[in-house]
């Protein structure tokens, strides 16, 4: 699991089909499997599609499940600096466009995890009707908690040149999200589906850049389109919502977990004391029918 191709053969493997959307002379891939009641389901990084596969798998009888690779991941091309600005503005964009081709009109619902939850999230508090139903994992779609800094780890990749070669030349992002984003291991089979797409150094460009992107302060790009997303949060207030969070994630922890309850008290949450970042590999058997089971409710 190597390159490039063997990312294409596990999404077959699975009996889905590769599908991919031109927009300025590149090609985002995406999944689009079943009928139904359209969820979208939005992964962050170092993830991608492949993330959501058990999901895919459970819900295309009843319903359309659609899943993009942001630019520069999973089997999307990997455009240059030179020819793509790799922040979140472009990538909600990205997604807007995408979903103007893929769902021009109607209601959906929203599947949102890491960057997802950014991405997917200012594109909802700018189309509020659009939306039916969220589910979110771990992650935020408003800036940094007054209260916290940013983990080491991520500091090094993001401020530092030791920090980008790691990433850029031997993989350390992905590679490590593999090992520390659940608690369970997840055997050398699933870590290598996860790093699949990241076999180069262009391959792993996009991980550096989410983390280069990370808004700490109004300089940086993109928080300015990060603080209006929090403040428009409201917008989505009347929206049934499932929040499911692993409780051992060092990023996205447990106060994020609470901030979402708190800007969203009605919402169904979940904490899974025993999952990670990754939490719908964690705890797969609970967060699948439960999924399935919201999206199944009225309302």
């Amino acid at each position: 699991m190597s390159n490039a191709v063997t990312a294409t053969e596990l999404i077959e493997s699975l009996g889905f089909t590769p599908r991919y959307f031109a927009r300025d002379g590149l090609n985002m891939h995406y999944l689009d499997e079943g009928q139904g009641e359209p969820v979208v389901m939005v992964h962050g990084n170092p993830s991608w599609c492949w993330l959501y596969r058990d999901l895919v798998a459970e819900l295309k009888s009843t319903h359309r499940c659609l899943v993009p690779d942001h630019m520069g991941m999973g089997l999307s091309d990997r455009p240059p600096d030179s020819v793509y600005r790799y922040t979140l503005d472009s990538r909600v964009t990205d997604f807007s466009a995408w979903m103007d081709k893929v769902l021009p009109s109607g209601q959906v619902n929203l599947v949102m995890h890491d960057w997802g939850g950014a991405i997917a999230s200012t594109w909802a508090v700018r189309n509020p009707d659009r939306v039916k139903r969220l589910v979110v994992f771990n992650t935020a779609a408003f800036p940094m908690l007054a209260d916290k800094a940013l983990p080491k780890t991520l500091k090094l990749v993001r401020n530092t040149r030791l920090g980008a070669f790691l990433v850029e030349r031997l993989n350390a992002f992905a590679v490590g999200a593999a090992w520390t984003s659940t608690s369970k291991s997840l055997g050398s089979k699933l870590r290598a589906a996860f790093v699949a797409p990241y076999h180069s150094t262009n391959a792993r460009r996009a991980t550096l850049r989410f983390v280069q992107d990370i808004p700490l302060s109004a300089a940086d790009p993109a928080w300015a389109t990060i603080s209006a997303t929090g403040e428009a949060l409201a917008r989505l207030q009347d929206k049934p919502m499932l929040i499911l969070w692993g409780l051992q994630d060092f990023v996205f922890d447990r106060d994020y977990f609470n901030e979402w309850r708190r800007r969203f008290p009605r919402a169904e949450a979940i904490g899974f004391s025993d999952a990670g970042h990754y939490v719908i590999e964690d705890a797969r058997d609970t967060i699948v029918p439960k999924i399935k089971q919201f999206l199944a409710a009225a309302g």
